[in-house]
């Protein structure tokens, strides 16, 4: 009895934490380029269950009963990275891929720099003239005079683009974009801010740059409240379960075995 009130309990846990993910995709259903995540769960290992009340020529052997399930467990949180839907701004400093990949962006907490990638391209030029993100963080492209990657500086001149992300400014050909993609998307991990951490990148030349456009985010709004009632759903029969045990616990150390 005690075990099924376990696991009655840990399908309260990871209905929780399934709320938490579905929550948070919906509160983000507008933020440009943001991926969805969905949330794996896995059992805990079986017990098998047994006794030696089966008697065989006047012994006691072992009679197995069969396995018993420990409930459930958050195993992994995994990102859909389908791209999501373009669409058109107009804004010269507004990018999107078309495709796989990321665009290279450093980030400076005062101390070290970092590289991160993203898949959202609502930039802006900063007070120094440096194309950046909405967070500060310096988008990285090749210097096409000398091939070292960093970060881009358009100053106060009119900025254009190429569908291979190649950066003009004032017309001149200065950068292409630092596109980047992964072999292993389970090695990429959300940071926060849009952003991605990850090990090993690879030049991406098979992409695609639209300026003047962003890339939506991929949550489908209606699925996350299908899922959404669904756990819900789920919640309450995992209370009413543990409400039935709890009072037959009630029952067994109040009532049973008493005198009258």
């Amino acid at each position: 009895m005690i075990r099924a009130l376990y696991t009655a309990v840990t399908g309260l846990i990871t209905g929780e934490a399934k709320q938490s993910t579905v929550t948070n995709n919906i509160a983000n259903s507008n933020t440009n380029g943001y991926k969805a995540e969905n949330l794996s769960i896995k059992s805990f290992d079986d017990v098998l269950i047994q006794n030696y009340d089966k008697m065989v020529n006047g012994k006691n052997t072992k009679n197995v009963i069969g396995s018993l399930s420990q409930g459930s467990k958050v195993d992994d949180v995994n990102t859909d990275f389908t791209q999501g839907v373009l669409q058109t701004t107009d804004k010269s400093t507004d990018f999107a891929i078309e495709g796989k990949g990321f665009f290279t962006v450093q980030s400076n907490n005062g101390i070290t720099t970092k590289n991160y990638y993203t898949r959202t391209g609502d930039f802006h030029v900063d007070g120094s003239g440096y194309l950046v993100t909405d967070s500060g963080d310096k988008v990285l492209g090749k210097n096409s005079t000398t091939n070292a990657i960093e970060p881009i500086f358009v100053g106060d001149g009119k900025i254009q683009s190429d569908k291979y992300g190649n950066i003009s400014v004032n017309g001149k050909k200065q950068y292409k974009f630092d596109l980047v993609d992964f072999k292993d998307y389970n090695s990429i991990k959300k940071v926060g801010d849009n952003l991605y951490d990850g090990a090993n990148p690879i030049q991406n030349a098979n992409v695609t740059v639209r300026q003047g456009s962003l890339e939506k985010s991929n949550v489908n709004v209606t699925n996350e409240m299908v899922n959404m009632m669904e756990i819900m759903r789920n919640f309450e029969s995992n209370q009413k379960v543990m409400q039935a045990i709890d009072t037959t616990l009630g029952k067994a150390v109040n009532e049973v075995g008493t005198v009258k």
